[in-house]
């Protein structure tokens, strides 16, 4: 067989040259890397001398070394793919199988970490297509919650991200969520072997919620054995400390073991429909009397208190020696000044709360009566409030030696009863707990102060106190208070009681005697003077005896005013 003349040429390794003299873009590529892959010359130096990228010369030459001169056909396409190498074609073919959720990247991610080469993703997808059959029949690993030891869960997991496998891809093969997948790995990297082997979830030196301060606040609270646990998460929560009701349930428990203190008594009851639920604010009030047990004072107190049953909060409240109308309306009044007038006042069958006076105010300000079934005092919201008072206050009160300490404990007690969270609006999803938050600006029918006034006219008076703390009603000078010369108080009269009041608490109360005609006061005596804040802060001199100090007396009636000389008439000049 004849064979073709060859021209003869000198051999050369100008890259040039070997351009004009190869035939083929196989021998091309061939001559491109030979001094790479026979001689060791590195891809850096061999890119200088042909122009060629340094990436495209590795990459070739890594190919040569897999698949030979087969490498180097890479416009051969028979659908055997022999530019990747068999095995890498049937991991392709096993993984799609094993988990169908797998995209053509995560595919050639875990390939390029397995072989150190990556397909592209449409290489993957024709493998996928055109590709051997899987080897693998089943699952490599069960689902997570299905794997009894807790080694072998996060052992599978690292495993397969060690081998590419993406967290998502992990978590949704392993049928767990991202959160497990991150936690195992990240312990991992931290600890290494010793981060997945079983052990407590529990912090070593977590930062604890319950701290000395809070346990001495707790203990301060305790004093008071009628506060229970909620009242104590409430008490907590306005100072700033925030603890569940259940962990001061926890210390209350521990107090009780470490001091012996006692548990408060709570009689069980099941929850009734009550008649009077508001369904907005200002509907309806409700306002009762209490009795304030105290062996300190030798006289008998009584709390009245209204509340609005929306929010349950305490709009006005007073302590009182007697259980009269005067006192009473004072509360009233108070309440309708600062929260304007409900639609509805709901009360027990008390004889103040119907009396004829009480009962024109309601109509003059088109407030409806309510009164609750005859012992039934469940119906009447305020019993829930005066369970509260008793658990809140009524220790503190039973401590009180003064009507001045008994006063701050009751100021102290409607501050803290209206800020703090409440168990009725535990659920309220505002954010608003406390009944004062709940009630927030909104107030009932505004009255004016003139019409207030009007209102309230056959029982309240209004006085200035002079220098020496008198207010003068009709024709008698009773005490006030030293200290409020120049104020404005008021004066309550009442059948047969007298009260000077100011800021909506009393300054000294008064027995009254009327005349034959029921309108004359024929004597005004027994003075009571309550101890208040308002005092003057000037000391006195000395201390007046019994008989020294009139706290009222009887001042002469106003002089009659004298006639004008009737002056004498002057003549007209002409007749």
């Amino acid at each position: 067989m004849p064979t073709r003349k060859r021209l003869r040429i000198d051999p050369t390794d100008d890259w040039q040259q070997l351009r004009l003299l190869t035939k083929s873009a196989e021998q091309l590529a061939y001559e491109m890397i030979r001094p790479v892959v026979l001689f060791g010359q590195s891809p850096a130096e061999r890119a200088k001398a042909t122009g060629k990228a340094e990436r495209t010369i590795y990459r070739t030459a890594e190919r040569f070394d897999e698949l030979w001169m087969a490498s180097l056909f890479e416009g051969e396409r028979d659908g055997t793919y022999r530019n990747l190498p068999p095995p890498m074609r049937q991991l392709i073919v096993d993984l799609k199988a094993g988990h169908p959720a797998f995209r053509p990247n995560e595919i050639a991610t875990i390939c390029y970490v397995r072989f150190g080469r990556r397909p592209s993703p449409h290489t993957v997808q024709r493998v996928l297509a055109d590709g051997p059959a899987p080897s693998r029949k089943g699952r490599r690993y069960p689902p997570y919650h299905q794997i009894p030891d807790i080694y072998d869960r996060r052992h599978a997991i690292v495993t397969l991200h060690s081998e590419g496998w993406s967290v998502k891809s992990i978590a949704a093969y392993l049928g767990t969520s991202r959160p497990t997948v991150y936690g195992t790995l990240r312990r991992w990297v931290e600890e290494g072997v010793a981060g997945i082997e079983l052990r407590s979830s529990a912090p070593i030196d977590h930062a604890r919620k319950v701290d000395l301060r809070a346990m001495a606040e707790v203990k301060k609270l305790q004093q008071n054995p009628e506060l229970g646990e909620f009242r104590i998460h409430a008490a907590l929560k306005q100072m700033g400390i925030q603890l569940s009701p259940r962990t001061c349930g926890r210390i209350l428990a521990l107090n009780r073991k470490l001091y012996g203190l006692r548990k408060p008594e709570q009689a069980p009851r099941e929850p009734k429909e009550m008649p009077f639920a508001a369904s907005r604010r200002h509907q309806y009030w409700t306002v009762d009397i209490r009795y304030i047990d105290n062996d300190h004072l030798g006289y008998q107190v009584y709390c009245i208190s209204i509340l609005e049953n929306y929010s349950r909060a305490i709009l006005a409240s007073g302590l009182s020696r007697q259980q009269d109308l005067s006192a009473y309306l004072m509360i009233l009044y108070s309440a309708i000044r600062q929260h304007g007038s409900p639609e509805s006042l709901v009360s027990d069958g008390g004889s103040i709360f119907k009396a004829k006076q009480a009962m024109a105010i309601y109509k003059a300000l088109d407030i409806t009566k309510e009164k609750i079934e005859k012992r039934q005092p469940w119906q009447s919201y305020i019993e829930t409030g005066f369970n509260v008072q008793r658990r809140m206050a009524d220790w503190h009160f039973a401590q009180a030696h003064t009507w001045e300490e008994l006063v701050a404990g009751h100021e102290k007690w409607v501050a803290d009863y209206n800020y703090q969270v409440h168990w009725g609006h535990r659920d309220r999803q505002d954010g608003r707990h406390s009944p004062a938050e709940v009630l927030g600006w909104v107030s009932g029918s505004q009255i004016s102060p003139e019409e207030l006034h009007r209102v309230f006219y056959s029982t309240r008076f209004g006085r200035k106190v002079d220098v020496l703390g008198y207010a003068r009603f009709r024709h008698w000078r009773v005490y006030g208070e030293e200290g409020l010369a120049g104020k404005g108080a008021a004066v309550w009269l009442y059948n047969e009681t007298l009260s000077v009041e100011f800021g909506d608490q009393p300054l000294s109360q008064y027995e009254v005697r009327y005349g034959p005609d029921g309108r004359y006061l024929r004597e005004i005596a027994h003075p009571r003077l309550f101890e208040t804040r308002y005092r003057s802060i000037q000391p006195h001199l000395w201390e007046l005896g019994e008989g020294e100090w009139l706290k009222v007396f009887r001042v002469p009636e106003y002089a009659p005013r004298r006639q004008r000389p009737v002056a004498a008439e002057q003549g007209a000049l002409f007749g």
